[in-house]
């Protein structure tokens, strides 16, 4: 019996979408996107956000490489400006979009809690004066 040539054998891709995380070098040969222009994104798309192992080397998950496969591509589309690509992007990862929090509303409610924790810490102390 003859082999059949003619199948098609498993893309890289399809092998790559197996895999849950994905090394800076893996990321970067997959999406054709340079390590810089990925560190530059990470700045501007909060949403995308590399992990570190123990020893520091960035790794991304699976739904982070599609990211960038499409940030990727609707640059090259040349129609919408970053800040469009980020809402785009939001949209059809149905991500929560970012609203940046005052921080004045933050310095308060961060006190608040503070607070909220000294209290119970005193009540958990039942008024016993601290060791130095």
């Amino acid at each position: 019996m003859k082999k059949d040539t003619a199948s098609p054998k498993p893309a890289k891709d399809d092998k790559a979408r197996a895999k849950l995380v994905y090394k800076l070098d893996e990321v970067s040969r997959l999406t054709g996107v340079d390590p810089a222009t990925l560190d530059a994104w990470e700045e501007e798309l909060p949403f995308l956000s590399a992990g570190r192992t123990g020893t520091g080397e960035k790794f991304f998950r699976q739904q982070d490489v599609a990211i960038i496969a499409r940030v990727r591509e609707l640059l090259a589309a040349k129609t919408l400006t970053m800040a469009g690509i980020k809402r785009r992007i939001e949209e059809e990862f149905h991500l929560a979009p970012s609203h940046p929090v005052h921080p004045e509303r933050l310095r308060k409610a961060l006190n608040s809690v503070r607070d909220e924790l000294q209290d119970i810490v005193a009540g958990l102390d039942g008024g016993r004066k601290k060791k130095p």
